[in-house]
């Protein structure tokens, strides 16, 4: 007679066995398909399918699977769509062509700042300091084709309140493109610089 506890044992032990069988079943299953998948890649992309949702594609290559669970089809669709890409990035690659990005069709970081700027000048009620706005201004302030010249003006106005380490900083980089317009004659950085002597000027 077996013991109970050996007999849990054995049916415990089956039914790892089985569920692992399984595993492997659907393994090697999604395998197949996916290699058919591969193979099918051709005429996947001179369809032009790529756009499709992968269920579609799925199912064009594939028709016959239709006993995978809701997991292993999801599971199988990801790892389509990823191959499927990598496929259509590598034919526009040989094709001397780029993928389309798409326009996030949001504000630039520029476009924040400046409007950050105006909205202390115009609407202090409504202003919040922010240290990221500050900071692209300060890193681009004594650039005029980021910064106008209606814009610096504002911007001086609004450099009166800096303090502390970004008031130093902001101090050393000015002095620094100074030093360097004297071995520089070029418009651009003479033009850098006028900027810089009159934050100098402000902040000394």
């Amino acid at each position: 007679v077996i013991p109970d506890a050996a007999c849990e044992k054995n049916e415990a032990q089956k039914k790892k066995d089985k569920k692992q069988k399984k595993t492997e079943q659907t393994e090697v299953r999604n395998i197949c398909l996916l290699q058919s998948i591969i193979y099918a890649l051709p005429l996947v992309n001179q369809c032009r399918f790529i756009n499709l949702y992968p269920p579609t594609c799925l199912e064009i290559v594939h028709k016959g699977e239709e006993d995978l669970s809701p997991e292993e089809r999801r599971a199988l669709e990801r790892k389509m769509k990823k191959i499927l890409k990598k496929e259509e990035k590598k034919r526009l690659k040989e094709q001397g062509e780029t993928q389309p990005k798409t326009d996030a069709g949001g504000p630039t970081a520029a476009q924040l700042a400046l409007d950050y700027l105006t909205c202390w000048a115009e609407n202090r009620g409504e202003w919040k300091f922010q240290k990221t706005r500050q900071t692209w201004l300060l890193q681009h302030m004594f650039n005029s084709e980021q910064v106008s010249d209606d814009k610096f003006s504002v911007l001086l106005q609004y450099l009166e309140g800096l303090q502390g380490a970004a008031k130093d900083t902001t101090v050393q980089k000015a002095l620094a493109l100074v030093q360097h317009s004297g071995e520089a004659p070029d418009t651009g950085v003479q033009q850098m610089a006028h900027r810089a002597r009159e934050v100098i000027q402000l902040l000394s």
